[in-house]
C-alpha cells in the first residue's frame, strides 16, 4: 500500500481535508471520488498505477473530514472547488483528471467549461443522471422543502467493524480488509465505542431541481481534451442512463452511455469485466492500466 500525506487545504473559504500520494515533483493526477465516498476510496487504484504520479484526492465539500457547508450542497460548487484545488496545486499548468461517479460528472463539467486548463479527463461510471421531465418541477421543489423541515439523519453503528459489514453489503465484491481501511476513513469512533459516518448526511436531501441534461450535452461539447469513459460491465448505471424513447441499449446494454458519450469530440469508451459501479474497488489493475494506456498514448489538449 502506497503512503498517502493527509493535509488540510482551504478551498473557497472552507477546509478540505486533500490526500496526496508520491513526490510532487511527478506527473500530477487529479482524482475526485463520489458521492457519499472519500478520497481514500482512491488508495487501491494508486497502489495499482504502474508510473510515477502525484495524485492528489481531496475529500468534496461535506464529505469525509472536509468541512461542513452551512447551507446545504450544489454541484456548481464542486466545479469551482476543484478550480481551486487546480489552482492550489498546479497553478498555471494544464492538468490531467480523473473521476470517478459524482467525482466523473464534475472533471466532464470542468473540461467543457476551462477546456484550457485540462489536458486529458477521465470518468469512471460518471455519464451525467437520467433525463427529467419539466412538470416534475414543482413537486421536486416541494419535496425538498419537506425535507429542509425534517433534515436526514445517519443511523449509528455499533463500531467500525459494523461499517465495514454495511461497506461489504453495499458492494459484495470488495473483500474484507478493503472494507476495514475504507471504514476507518467513512466514520469515527465515539467515546461510548459506536461508530458514526463523518459525512453530512444533508447530502441526502433530495435535488429541489430537474436535471437538464441538454445543459450537460453543451458543457461536454465544449470538451477538447481527449477523452476516456470507463464502464463496469456489471454496472446498473448504463441502465440507468438509458433514456432513449424505444430504449435500445444495445447488446452490450451501453446504447444510453454511447449516446451522450457522441457529444463529446475526442472520446473513447472502455468496459470494464467482472466490476460493479465501485469500479476502482473491484478491479483496480484493470482501471489503473487502462487510464495510464490512455494517458500515454492520447495526444494532450492543444
Amino acid at each position: 500500500m502506497k503512503r498517502a500525506t493527509s493535509q488540510r487545504v482551504s478551498l473557497r473559504g472552507l477546509s478540505h481535508h486533500v490526500l496526496t500520494w508520491g513526490d510532487p515533483a511527478a506527473p500530477k493526477l487529479f482524482l475526485l471520488h463520489g458521492w457519499m465516498d472519500v478520497a481514500a476510496s482512491f488508495q487501491f487504484l494508486v497502489d495499482a498505477l504502474v508510473r510515477d504520479w502525484y495524485a492528489i484526492a481531496p475529500d468534496l465539500r461535506g464529505f469525509g473530514r472536509s468541512e461542513w457547508q452551512p447551507q446545504g450542497y450544489w454541484f456548481a460548487d464542486y466545479v469551482a472547488d476543484l478550480e481551486a484545488l487546480v489552482d492550489t496545486f498546479a497553478p498555471g499548468e494544464t492538468v490531467d483528471l480523473v473521476g470517478h461517479s459524482l467525482g466523473g460528472n464534475i472533471v466532464m463539467i470542468y473540461a467543457g467549461v476551462r477546456p484550457a486548463r485540462v489536458r486529458h479527463v477521465v470518468s469512471l461510471e460518471g455519464f451525467g443522471i437520467p433525463v427529467e421531465d419539466a412538470t416534475r418541477a414543482p413537486a421536486k421543489l416541494a419535496r425538498w422543502l419537506d425535507a429542509l423541515a425534517a433534515p436526514p439523519a445517519f443511523a449509528p453503528y455499533a463500531n467500525l467493524h459494523a461499517v465495514a459489514d454495511r461497506l461489504q453489503k453495499n458492494n459484495p465484491r470488495l473483500p474484507r480488509d478493503k472494507a476495514a481501511f475504507l471504514a476507518a476513513y467513512w466514520a469515527e469512533t465515539t467515546a461510548d465505542g459506536s461508530a458514526r459516518l463523518v459525512s453530512d448526511p444533508r447530502h441526502k436531501l433530495p435535488f429541489p431541481t430537474t436535471y437538464r441534461v441538454e445543459e450537460a450535452f453543451a458543457v461536454w461539447r465544449d470538451v477538447t481534451a481527449p477523452t476516456l469513459w470507463v464502464a463496469a460491465a456489471d454496472s446498473a448505471i448504463p441502465k440507468w442512463l438509458d433514456d432513449h424513447p424505444e430504449g435500445e441499449a444495445g447488446a452490450d446494454g451501453l446504447g444510453g452511455v454511447r449516446r451522450r458519450m457522441a457529444h463529446i469530440g475526442d472520446a473513447r469508451l472502455v468496459v470494464v469485466p467482472n466490476a460493479s459501479h465501485m469500479l476502482h474497488h473491484d478491479q483496480p489493475a484493470v482501471v489503473a492500466a487502462a487510464i495510464e494506456a490512455f494517458l500515454a498514448a492520447a495526444p494532450a489538449a492543444a
